[in-house]
């Protein structure tokens, strides 16, 4: 698998599941329907999870743009590098948020809110206010971002007469990672619904202006600027400060 079909496809497995909880959660007669908050930041590390799981291997698993940009800034990835995986999160984020609409179809023509369709697709604050929403957004990204620069692969390895042989924890140490998420969820998702990623809600946004969706409703054009540079923003302070701890 190379790097840019892994990254589509975490970032598939990782929307599609994502929003899918959101779905099952908002969207009206589903088995899931008003299962509340918890419901929906426990799916959303679980969809962070197998994402990774899928993609770690081959790609490192940014999953997300801002994870790129900051790992480049802080000289951990290299800058060439950044635009395929930009454009691959970027794609799977699409065909992620389409499934999404494909797989609850019949629910999403069972729905009138619009505020709840849109939900399911990319994000919106509880409370509108630019500046608040923007430095909500850089924080929870910061402490993503900052915490994932700091996560052991948990390896030890072992020299045999021959054979270095290295034990690591595998697919089960993608949970870090999901953890990281779920406590920013459940901790600081309240304002903006965290999204913390570029990719996970300027695509589906997009994709919810051009879906056929009845009851959809407006976009938000005017507030999708935030959850945009407000993670990109935090990942280079992340950057920017692990530079700095690295010099001293």
């Amino acid at each position: 698998m190379t790097p840019f079909f892994a990254e589509t496809a975490g970032t598939l497995i990782m929307i599609l599941l994502g929003n899918g909880i959101v779905a099952n959660v908002l969207l009206r007669q589903t088995k899931g329907h008003g299962a509340g908050w918890l419901a929906i930041t426990t799916g959303w590390a679980l969809a962070v999870f197998c994402g990774v799981v899928v993609a770690a291997p081959y790609s490192g698993a940014h999953l997300n743009p801002a994870v790129s940009l900051g790992l480049a800034a802080a000289g951990r990835f290299e800058w060439a590098s950044v635009p395929l995986y930009i454009s691959a999160q970027m794609l799977g984020a699409a065909l992620g948020s389409g499934l999404v609409w494909i797989f609850y179809r019949n629910h999403y023509a069972l729905t009138e809110d619009p505020e709840a369709i849109r939900a399911t697709f990319c994000t919106i604050p509880a409370v509108r206010d630019d500046f608040s929403n923007f430095m909500a957004e850089l924080t929870a990204t910061f402490v993503l971002i900052f915490s994932v620069f700091y996560i052991s692969d948990g390896s030890v390895a072992v020299s045999g007469r021959e054979i270095p042989v290295e034990l690591g924890l595998g697919s089960v140490g993608a949970l870090p990672v999901a953890f990281i998420v779920w406590a920013i969820g459940l901790s600081l998702g309240g304002t903006t619904g965290y999204a913390i990623n570029p990719a996970r809600d300027a695509v589906p946004r997009l994709m919810h202006s051009l879906l056929p969706i009845r009851h959809k409703g407006s976009s938000e054009w005017g507030y999708a600027w935030i959850p945009v540079s407000g993670p990109l923003a935090g990942a280079l302070l992340v950057a920017g400060l692990y530079r700095l701890l690295s010099a001293i």
